[in-house]
C-alpha cells in the first residue's frame, strides 16, 4: 500500500466523526429523518459518520445520497454476519455509485453474539484473503483491532484501525504498532453532564453490556486495569478513562488526549441514557460547538 493513499484518507475522514447506531436504521419511515441528520452533520463539520452495530454498505447509502462530502463507514461489520463475497459485492456497488465515500470497517464481534465464533484471528485473515480475491482494496477497509496481533494485521492488510471502547493509553500503544501511516480512529463515548454522580450513572448503564464481553474486558486488563476495575459496573477510574464527561472544556480536553496519544480521528458517540436508535441532534450541535 502506498503512503499516499492513507494520508489522503486521513484528510477525507477529517479530525472528528460521529458514531451512531441510530443512523443505520432501516425503517423506511425514518429515511428522511436520517438524511436530514446526515446533512446537518456534514454542515457542522464532521468528516465521517460511523454506523454502529453490525452494519453493512447498504446502511451507508441513504446518508451518502443525502450529503456531498461525508464519508460513511461501518463500525463494525461482523465477519460472522456477512460473508466476504456478500461484503465485496455490496462494497463494489456502493463504490461504483459513490466513489470514495464508503469505508468497510470489519471486526470479529464477540463469542456471545455469534454462534459460529471460532478462531477469530484466523477467520479474520481468511476474510481479508477473500476480500483481496474479490477486489476490495486494502486502503478502503479498516479493522476494529484491540490486541497487538490484530493491530499488526490492520497495519499490514488494511488502511488502519477503528478501535472501540479504548483509552488514550491504548491509542498510544496502537500507534506504536501501526506506525505513522495507517489511520487510527478510536471511538470515544461522550456524556454531556457536569454532575459526576449523574454522568457516571449514565456511563455505567451503557457500559454494562460491554463488561460482559471478554474481548473488551481482556483488553482493559492488558492495558493496566484490574479485575476490581471491571467488577460492579466498573470503577470510577475505568468509567473516566473510556467516557468523556463534564463541562465543555473537560470534554474537549479528553478528546484532545486521544489526538495527543496518536489518533488521527476520533469517532464521538453521544451517551445520554436514551435509546441507541435516537438521533441526538442537539448534542451533536453541542459537540460541534465545543470542537470549534
Amino acid at each position: 500500500m502506498s503512503s499516499e493513499t492513507p494520508r489522503n484518507l486521513k484528510e477525507t475522514v477529517g479530525r472528528y466523526g460521529i458514531w451512531s447506531v441510530g443512523l443505520r436504521n432501516e425503517d423506511p419511515a425514518r429515511r428522511g429523518e436520517l438524511a436530514a441528520a446526515a446533512a446537518e452533520l456534514e454542515q457542522l463539520g464532521f468528516g465521517t459518520v460511523w454506523l454502529g452495530g453490525s452494519s453493512a454498505a447498504r446502511h451507508a447509502v441513504p446518508l451518502i445520497e443525502a450529503t456531498s462530502t461525508l464519508t460513511v463507514g461501518t463500525s463494525i461489520q461482523s465477519i460472522w454476519q456477512y460473508d466476504a463475497a456478500e461484503s465485496a459485492a455490496d462494497y463494489a456497488e456502493v463504490e461504483a455509485a459513490h466513489p470514495g465515500r464508503f469505508l468497510l470497517g470489519l471486526g470479529v464481534s464477540h463469542a456471545k453474539l455469534a454462534d459460529q465464533y471460532r478462531r477469530p484471528y484466523s477467520a479474520l485473515v481468511a476474510y481479508l484473503d477473500a476480500l483481496d480475491t474479490a477486489g476490495v482494496p486494502a486502503d478502503r477497509r479498516l479493522l476494529a483491532a484491540l490486541g497487538p496481533k490484530t493491530l499488526e494485521l490492520a497495519r499490514d492488510r488494511s488502511a488502519g484501525s477503528i478501535p472501540y471502547l479504548v483509552t488514550p493509553e491504548h491509542t498510544a500503544k496502537a500507534r506504536a504498532i501501526l506506525g505513522e501511516t495507517p489511520l487510527l480512529a478510536p471511538e470515544l463515548k461522550v456524556v454531556l453532564e457536569t454532575d459526576p454522580a449523574r454522568a457516571r450513572t449514565v456511563a455505567r448503564d451503557y457500559l454494562a453490556m460491554y463488561l460482559a464481553l471478554p474481548n473488551y474486558t481482556n483488553n482493559f486488563l492488558r492495558n493496566g486495569f484490574t479485575e476490581s476495575d471491571i467488577a460492579n459496573g466498573g470503577s470510577d477510574r475505568l468509567v473516566d478513562a473510556v467516557f468523556a464527561w463534564g463541562d465543555e472544556s473537560s470534554i474537549r480536553a479528553r478528546i484532545d488526549a486521544f489526538l495527543a496519544a496518536g489518533a488521527d480521528h476520533v469517532a464521538l458517540q453521544i451517551v445520554d441514557g436514551g435509546s441507541r436508535e435516537d438521533l441526538p441532534r442537539d448534542a451533536w450541535r453541542t459537540l460541534a460547538s465545543l470542537l470549534g
